[in-house]
């Protein structure tokens, strides 16, 4: 959002203060009446961040899409893509997350403790594309080779260390490995209206605004499921 003045305080009718922010309108998304706030503020940060890199892919329905990683992204991630029409692949560390990975759309769950993920893709005909919401890079690295001629490996997770990447898969066949970050206040409008058509809610916990530090460092423990919203209530 693009601020013209960020915060301007003035006095109410009752002698109390009030702060009042001055946006541009064509920086603002509406927030759908179906949609409570609380829902609404994941949707315009990991929510457009995967539905984005998704809608963008330049994929077609009935595409092999993976998704690696079940947490904050990931979690959204799952969802926009079986309702985009996507055949839909959850990928994560251990056979207690499968459960969750179906209950949110997956056609398939792959357990990368227990089998190469990488071929597990390619057994199922490789994937058109990978949507990598992990913050590892030899584990997003890894499943360079489960691509599909011309598949696409998104980065939308951003791993502290390099992802060492053969050429070899990229060259023979295509492949490539792209990044991509949110959009714009249109992208965020899109969102939210295609949350509400198709029902999709992150999963999330609350705090009030005072127990923010409470807050943020459970989200720092990886603790949250799957995302911190704090409330003003």
């Amino acid at each position: 959002m693009n601020c013209l003045n960020p915060v301007i305080s003035g006095v109410t009718t009752d002698g109390g203060y009030a702060e009042v922010m001055i946006a541009e309108a064509r920086a603002l998304a509406l927030i759908p009446e179906e949609l409570n706030s609380v829902d609404a503020a994941p949707l315009v940060c990991a929510g457009i961040t995967t539905y984005n890199a998704l809608r963008n892919a330049g994929l077609r329905s009935g595409d092999l899409v993976a998704v690696l990683g079940i947490g904050g992204l990931g979690h959204l991630g799952i969802q926009f893509a079986k309702k985009m029409g996507f055949r839909t692949v959850a990928l994560a560390r251990g056979a207690e997350k499968e459960p969750l990975a179906k209950r949110l759309g997956a056609h398939a769950y792959i357990n990368t403790e227990a089998e190469d993920g990488a071929a597990a893709l390619m057994r199922m005909g490789g994937a058109d594309a990978i949507l990598a919401t992990v913050t590892n890079g030899p584990a997003i690295a890894a499943l360079i080779g489960g691509l599909a001629v011309r598949g696409k490996m998104v980065v939308v997770g951003v791993p502290l260390e390099p992802i060492p990447v053969s050429a070899f898969p990229l060259v023979f066949g295509g492949r490539s490995i792209h990044g991509s970050l949110t959009g714009s206040a249109i992208d965020n409008q899109d969102t939210l209206d295609f949350s509400v058509l198709h029902n999709i809610r992150p999963m999330i916990e609350t705090m009030p605004l005072e127990k923010a530090p409470e807050a943020y460092a459970r989200m720092m423990d990886n603790k949250a499921r799957f995302r911190m919203v704090l409330t003003m209530n």
